[in-house]
């Protein structure tokens, strides 16, 4: 597949690795072979940060020079100068509330040979374990007839995350450490929730890998899970955290009305 030159996403990865590199990033990947070389594929990433999406764009473009869609909210997109370049990039905006079109786009991309980004626990997870994960993965490569490739990034949370504020200090010299593993088949025929059952586990365990080779001991961290060792948020005080968040995000909207 011959791949047309797109100046801005190519100007995206440009100033992408030169804020890595200023920030002195070290970057190491694990299974890149399983990156694929051509054809459509969709992503499934883990979601700790706010930078996995770029950090993974800049591993595909070392590796091969590949560029990922991203399916990302809707709201990203209403940000002016942010929804331009999104927009640009062709990534794809998905309304929670009606994500048939965005399921739609992203298996025409995957069937005209587009890699997929899908973030499958749909939002950050701020106790930095992996949370239940959502079927449209899954789908999107059944329906289209591409590889479900499971990638693990950690230590993306250390450079941008929710609910913390991060020093340019702690910014600095971050590892982050990326595991791809082998791509998995999921057939039209497949049950969804087992395919996704499947997804979940194989990306616990890639996370254990990813974890077990970071060169930086956690313990005590903020950016570490509480049942191991550090003192993150546990999945239970996390999960309240959101509650609380989306009531009054909720409320504020009712009383902007």
């Amino acid at each position: 597949m011959k791949y047309r030159n797109e100046p801005i996403y190519t100007a995206a990865i440009g100033a992408g690795r030169t804020m890595f590199g200023a920030l002195r990033v070290r970057r190491t990947v694990i299974g890149a072979e399983n990156l694929p070389d051509s054809g459509g594929a969709v992503i499934a990433m883990t979601h700790f940060g706010y930078l996995e999406f770029a950090l993974v764009e800049w591993a595909l473009w070392l590796h091969n020079h590949r560029r990922i869609r991203f399916m990302a909210k809707k709201s990203v997109f209403d940000k002016p100068i942010v929804g331009s370049f999104m927009r640009n990039m062709k990534h794809i905006p998905v309304d929670m509330k009606a994500g048939a079109s965005a399921y739609a786009a992203a298996v025409k991309a995957l069937k005209s040979g587009e890699l997929i980004g899908v973030f499958p626990e749909a939002g950050v997870s701020a106790s930095y374990t992996i949370r239940d994960f959502k079927t449209g993965a899954a789908r999107l490569a059944a329906e289209a007839g591409v590889p479900l490739v499971p990638l693990v990034l950690w230590g993306g949370q250390r450079l941008l995350t929710k609910n913390r504020k991060i020093t340019l200090s702690e910014r600095t010299n971050v590892p982050v450490v990326m595991v791809v593993g082998e791509p998995i088949t999921v057939a039209p025929t497949d049950d969804a929730l087992e395919a996704t059952a499947k997804l979940k586990t194989t990306m616990e365990g890639l996370l254990e890998t990813a974890q077990k080779s970071y060169p930086v001991e956690g313990a005590g961290q903020w950016w570490f899970p509480r049942h191991l060792g550090g003192t993150a948020p546990t999945p239970e005080e996390a999960a309240a955290a959101d509650a609380a968040r989306d009531l009054r995000r909720a409320e504020a909207a009712r009383k902007a009305k």
